[in-house]
C-alpha cells in the first residue's frame, strides 16, 4: 500500500476529548485563500467573540504574502477580504470556514485573484441567469507519490472494471469520497453527487448547479474540504491532469452550462449558437483553462481516453471525444444545457466560468452594438 502520513496515526481518541471541549460564545473563523500558485489553497484560524450571522460580521485579516509565493519579503502583508462563508465540519457549529479574496498592499487584486474579474463578467450577464455544474475529477496518492492502493512495483489490471466500481479489487479510497461528501453537505456546498471514475484511484464529485460567481466560490471551497479529509486520512488528493502516463485516464474538470434560454421550451439553436462561438475562439479558452496556459492539459487532450485533440474543436451529441458534448436527452428534448470537456482537473473555475460567459453572451451584446 503506498505510504501514509505520521500525522494521520496520532490518536483520534485523543483528540476527540479535546474537540468536545465547549467554547462557550466564542467563534473559530477559519479564512481560506488561493496563494500564488494559482492552485494551492492556503488557510489560517482566529477566534471572534461570537458567532457571525452574515459574511459582512467577518473582519478583513492579512497574511505574509512572502511564504505564499504572493509578495515580496520586504513587502509581503496581503489583503484577506471574507466573499463567502460555509460552516465548518471538522470543527462544527457555531465555528465557519470563509472563502476570501487576495488584495495586495496596494488594494489591488493579487495576480492569482481572479475573481473579481470574473465577477464583473457575472454582473454583466445576469440579465442570462447562467448556471454552471462543474465535474471535479482527482486522484488519490499516497504521502511518497504512488497512486493510493496501487501494487508497489507495478500496476493494478487496465481500465474496464472501475468506473462507478464496487468491491475491494476496483475502488480505492471510498472512505475519503463519502467523508468529503458529508462535509461537504454539511458546510452548505451545493454538492450533486461523486462517483469512481475509469482510472482506479481516481474520483469524481459535481458541484452545481451554481449561478454566476457561486460556482468558482463552492468548488473551491470543496476543493479545501477534500484535502482536509484527505489529510485526516494520510493521503493525497492531487489535480494533476494527468497523474499516471501510458494507458490510463487523465483528469477533467468538464463544465456544464446553461443559461434561461437554453433551459426553455426550443432552447437547442442557443445551445448551438453558444457552439459556434466556442469554435471561433477555442486557443483562447485552452490557454485558460489550466494554470499554465494549456501546457497541462497538453498531456490530457490527446484524443484518447475520451478526449479531444487540444488543438481541434469538435462537437457532437452524446461524444465523449468531443470537445463539447450536447447529452443524448438534451438532443432529444432540444432544450438544455452543454458540456465542455476541455477544462482540466487544476483549472480555475473562475476563470473557466468567466471565459464561457464572456464567448457565449458577452461578445454577443458587442456583436449587436456594432450592427
Amino acid at each position: 500500500m503506498a505510504s501514509m502520513s505520521l500525522s494521520s496515526c496520532l490518536s483520534k481518541s485523543v483528540r476527540q476529548h479535546y474537540m468536545s471541549l465547549p467554547q462557550g460564545e466564542k467563534c473559530q473563523v477559519t479564512y481560506i485563500w488561493i496563494d500564488g500558485t494559482g492552485e494551492g489553497l492556503r488557510n489560517k484560524t482566529r477566534t471572534l467573540d461570537s458567532e457571525p450571522k452574515t459574511i459582512e460580521d467577518i473582519p478583513e485579516w492579512n497574511f505574509d504574502g512572502s511564504s505564499t509565493y504572493q509578495a515580496e519579503g520586504s513587502n509581503s502583508d496581503m489583503y484577506l477580504i471574507p466573499v463567502c462563508m460555509f460552516r465548518d465540519p471538522f470543527t462544527l457549529d457555531p465555528n465557519k470556514l470563509v472563502l476570501c479574496e487576495v488584495l495586495k498592499y496596494n488594494r489591488l487584486p493579487a495576480e492569482t485573484n481572479h475573481r473579481i474579474s470574473c465577477n464583473k463578467v457575472m454582473e454583466e450577464v445576469k440579465e442570462h441567469s447562467i448556471w454552471f455544474g462543474m465535474e471535479q475529477e482527482y486522484t488519490l496518492l499516497g504521502v511518497d507519490g504512488h497512486p493510493f492502493n496501487w501494487p508497489a512495483n507495478g500496476y493494478p489490471a487496465p481500465q474496464g472494471p472501475y468506473y462507478c466500481g464496487v468491491g475491494a479489487l476496483n475502488a480505492f479510497g471510498r472512505d475519503i469520497v463519502e467523508c468529503h461528501y458529508k462535509a461537504c453537505l454539511y458546510a452548505g456546498i451545493k454538492i450533486y453527487g461523486t462517483n469512481a471514475e475509469v482510472m482506479p484511484s481516481q474520483w469524481e464529485f459535481q458541484v452545481g448547479p451554481c449561478e454566476g460567481i457561486e460556482m468558482g466560490d463552492h468548488l473551491w471551497v470543496a476543493r479545501f474540504l477534500l484535502y482536509r479529509v484527505c489529510e485526516d486520512f494520510g493521503v493525497v488528493a492531487t489535480l494533476d491532469p494527468k497523474p499516471v502516463t501510458g494507458n490510463w485516464n487523465g483528469a477533467g474538470c468538464h463544465t456544464n452550462v446553461s443559461t434561461y434560454k437554453m433551459r426553455e421550451e426550443g432552447g437547442l439553436p442557443y445551445i448551438e449558437e453558444a457552439i459556434d462561438r466556442l469554435s471561433k475562439r477555442h486557443d483562447k479558452h485552452i490557454r485558460v483553462y489550466d494554470p499554465r496556459e494549456g501546457q497541462d492539459n497538453m498531456r490530457r487532450l490527446t484524443g484518447q481516453h475520451e478526449t479531444s485533440n487540444i488543438n481541434d474543436f469538435s462537437a457532437g451529441v452524446a461524444n465523449r471525444g468531443a470537445s463539447i458534448r450536447i447529452p443524448r436527452q438534451v438532443g432529444q428534448e432540444k432544450k438544455g444545457y452543454f458540456e465542455d470537456r476541455r477544462p482540466a482537473a487544476n483549472c480555475d473555475p473562475y476563470c473557466v466560468t468567466k471565459m464561457i460567459a464572456t464567448t457565449c453572451l458577452l461578445d454577443l451584446e458587442d456583436e449587436k452594438e456594432n450592427q
